[in-house]
C-alpha cells in the first residue's frame, strides 16, 4: 500500500475550508493509503501565540481529526513535537536549502511585501522544516491545496539535490490536489482564501461555530447583482465559491447539476440550500467532537501514533546523518 502524509497547522480553530480542502479527503484516503496525519505544532510558533489558546487549538485539532472520521486504527495520528526527529532533520534540510529558494516562498514573501516588521527566522526557514516533515516518512503522496503545492515542489528539489550528493536518501513525493474544494474562499471576500486568521470575520465558518451563526454567515455571503447560479470564478467569484462548498458537501456533485438545480431561482434560495448543507455537516462533526472530548481517548491516540512514527523517523534520520558523515561509528 502506498503511503500518504499530511499535517495541519492549528494556529486557530479549524474551519470549513480546512474540512473541505483537507480533512474530508483524509477520511477518504485512509482506506486507499497508509495514512500519516500529524499536528504541526512546531510550525505554529513561527509567529507569537498565546500559550493557553495554542494548547486549546492543538487539542481541538486532534479532536476534530477524529470527529471528521479519521480512524486511529487506520491512520497514524501524532503531534509533531512528540517525534524529535522532525526538528533535527529540519535543521539538516535548512542547511541544504538555498536562500534564493526560501526567498520565493509565498508566505514570507507576502508578509515582507506588506511591510510587516519583526518577521522571525522560523517563518523564513519553515519550508525546510516542512520538507523534513515529509521526507522523514518516504510518502508517495502529500495532499495539499493549490497554494501549498510550491512547498512540495521545494521538498522534491531539496531531496533530489541531497540524493545526488549523498546517494539515495529520500523518495520524491507527489503533491495530490483535490479536484473539488481544494481552495475554499472567504464568504465576505471571495478573492481571498478562507482563513483561520480571520478571527471573528464573518467570512470564515469554523467547525465549532454555533449553527445559527454559521447559517447567518452563509446567508450574508458576498455574491453579485447578476442573480444567476453559475460557476464562473472570474466574473462570479462569490457564487462560484458557494457552488464549490455545496458540491463538496454533497458528494462532489457536478457544478453543471447544481446550476441546473437552481436555474431560475434567486440567490436567497441557493444560499439557504448551501446553509442547510453546511449546518448538517457541522452538526454531525460537533456531535462526534463532543463524544471524542468526553471519551479520554485523545492522549491514547497521540501516544500510539507517536510510538508508530518514531522508529520510522529515527531510521531515516540515522540514514541521513550517516550519509552526511555526521556520526562516528567504531
Amino acid at each position: 500500500m502506498k503511503r500518504m502524509l499530511s499535517g495541519i497547522k492549528p494556529t486557530g480553530q479549524l474551519h470549513l475550508g480546512s474540512y473541505i480542502g483537507a480533512l474530508h479527503h483524509f477520511v477518504e484516503y485512509q482506506d486507499q493509503y497508509e495514512m500519516f496525519a500529524f499536528i504541526a505544532n512546531l510550525h505554529c510558533i513561527t509567529v507569537p501565540q498565546e500559550p493557553e489558546q495554542l494548547k486549546k487549538n492543538l487539542y481541538d485539532c486532534v479532536a476534530l481529526y477524529l470527529a471528521c472520521g479519521l480512524d486511529p486504527n487506520r491512520a497514524t495520528i501524532f503531534l509533531q513535537t512528540d517525534v524529535k526527529e522532525h526538528a533535527q532533520l529540519g535543521y539538516i534540510m535548512c542547511c541544504n536549502t538555498y536562500m534564493g529558494e526560501l526567498n520565493r516562498m509565498t508566505q514570507f514573501k507576502d508578509k515582507q511585501a506588506k511591510g510587516e516588521k519583526n518577521l522571525s527566522g522560523g517563518l523564513y526557514t519553515y519550508p525546510a522544516l516542512m520538507a523534513a516533515d515529509i521526507l522523514l516518512y518516504d510518502p508517495d503522496y502529500v495532499p495539499v491545496g493549490e497554494d501549498q503545492k510550491q512547498h512540495v515542489e521545494l521538498t522534491r528539489d531539496v531531496a533530489a539535490r541531497m540524493n545526488n550528493r549523498y546517494g539515495e536518501l529520500f523518495k520524491l513525493p507527489e503533491p495530490l490536489i483535490g479536484k473539488v474544494g481544494a481552495r475554499i474562499m472567504s464568504l465576505s471576500d471571495p478573492t481571498r482564501k478562507m482563513s483561520k486568521s480571520d478571527g471573528i470575520n464573518k467570512g470564515c465558518i469554523y467547525l465549532l461555530d454555533d449553527l445559527d451563526a454559521a447559517r447567518k454567515k452563509v446567508m450574508s455571503a458576498k455574491t453579485d447583482s447578476l442573480n444567476q447560479i453559475r460557476f464562473d470564478p472570474e466574473n462570479q467569484p462569490g457564487v462560484s465559491n458557494l457552488i464549490q462548498i455545496y458540491s463538496s458537501l454533497n458528494n462532489d456533485r457536478p457544478y453543471s447539476a447544481i446550476e441546473e438545480e437552481f436555474a431560475g431561482k434567486g440567490y436567497g434560495d441557493f444560499k439557504s440550500a448551501v446553509a442547510d448543507s453546511v449546518c448538517t455537516t457541522l452538526e454531525g462533526i460537533q456531535k462526534k467532537y463532543r463524544e471524542v472530548t468526553t471519551s479520554g481517548m485523545i492522549e491514547d491516540v497521540l501516544q500510539a501514533g507517536a510510538a508508530k512514527a518514531r522508529p520510522i523517523a529515527a531510521a531515516k534520520l540515522d540514514l541521513v546523518q550517516r550519509a552526511l558523515g555526521m556520526e562516528i561509528h567504531f
